[in-house]
């Protein structure tokens, strides 16, 4: 018995022997470990040290072997789209997205110059006396510039978000700029200044949706003497209709008698007591039809106007226009002809 124990403490020393070398060799062969975390992990392994479980790594975070931060996530994408304006919002700013404050001047009616305008029946008689010799008279084709614009003068008129107060301007000039036997003058230019206030609505009516009411006041005269002299004042209410591209103005007005002598008092019975504008845009494209007429069954007059304006470069578009009826001009009031120009528009208006 005294023998054995002797063997077994001797097997028992050299395996305590064998595992403190193999202990100090493993621990001198992590020090020679250059990279820190493999050097590190060698460490735990010979110290005993439970060794954690790998985290698997996302895809998206490894390229090329190189770990990196996590990709940033887009941010998503807002779901309801911003209403888009209509062509009679923008006009007369009707929506709060729409409005640009006071005192901007703004386009009113269209604005364009046709240097090229034919009338089958100029109206030659107003001017009779003024012809050096009598078969010295007004050319068919002459040209027509029309200038055009409004301010707003107060947003919320009365306390009221659906109010606003506007100032128009509207300056029209036919030119016999061709007509060098009377020094291609100016042969008439119409002044239409305007007030009127806008009130927003909002009701459907035959699939239409009312979008405003204007109330305002009107002077429109050519600034002559004499037997030359036209002029007239109106009120009105104006009607706004819109439906996709489609849009309907519709405006009954009522003459203002003069006080002092007339020089047009017939002028109603050519022009009528109102007018109705229908446009339709599609694209770049814009057309209108401007109708009026007296409503009479006896002596019924009225006129019919077609314009059509398209893109040519920039903001610069193509501008034709026909007109057939009585009164494309005041002194023309009461002379019916037919005319066709060809020109180029800045500004698109009502």
């Amino acid at each position: 018995m005294r023998i054995n124990r002797q063997v077994l403490a001797l097997l028992f020393a050299g395996l305590i022997g064998q595992a403190q070398a193999a202990s100090i060799a493993e621990w001198e062969g992590c020090s020679s470990i250059t990279a820190d975390v493999d050097r590190l992990a060698c460490y735990d392994r010979a110290s005993g040290r439970a060794q954690p479980e790998a985290t698997p790594v996302p895809a998206a975070e490894v390229r090329s072997g190189t770990l990196l931060e996590p990709l940033p996530v887009a941010a998503k994408p807002e779901s309801d789209e911003p209403e888009l304006l209509s062509a009679l919002s923008r006009h007369w700013e009707l929506d709060d997205a729409a409005k640009q404050g006071a005192f901007l001047f703004r386009a009113h009616r269209p604005n364009y110059f046709l240097p090229i305008k034919y009338s089958t029946s100029p109206n030659d008689t107003p001017f009779q006396d003024t012809f050096v010799q009598p078969d010295l008279g007004l050319d068919s084709i002459e040209a027509e510039l029309q200038l055009s614009f409004k301010i707003k003068g107060m947003e919320g008129v009365f306390g009221h978000d659906d109010f606003d107060l506007w100032f128009g301007y509207t300056i029209t000039s036919f030119w016999q700029a061709y007509n060098d036997g009377i020094s291609s003058p100016f042969r008439e230019t119409n002044y239409e200044p305007e007030a009127f206030l806008t009130y927003r609505t909002d009701y459907e009516i035959a699939g239409f949706r009312g979008h405003f009411i204007n109330l305002g006041m009107v002077h429109q005269s050519n600034g002559r003497s004499e037997g030359l002299s036209r002029s007239w004042n109106r009120v009105y209410a104006q009607f706004g209709f819109e439906r996709d591209n489609l849009a309907v103005l519709f405006r009954p007005w009522y003459r203002i008698p003069e006080s002092d002598e007339d020089d047009n008092p017939d002028i109603e019975d050519y022009l009528g007591h109102g007018d109705l504008q229908v446009i339709y845009r599609k694209g770049r494209n814009a057309y209108s039809l401007l109708l009026r007429n007296n409503l009479k069954r006896s002596d019924n007059r009225g006129a019919v106007k077609l314009n059509w304006s398209f893109p040519l470069y920039g903001r610069l578009k193509g501008y034709v226009q026909y007109f057939n009826g009585y009164g494309e001009s005041l002194i023309d009031y009461n002379h019916s002809q037919q005319s066709f120009g060809l020109g180029v528009s800045l500004t698109e208006g009502m």
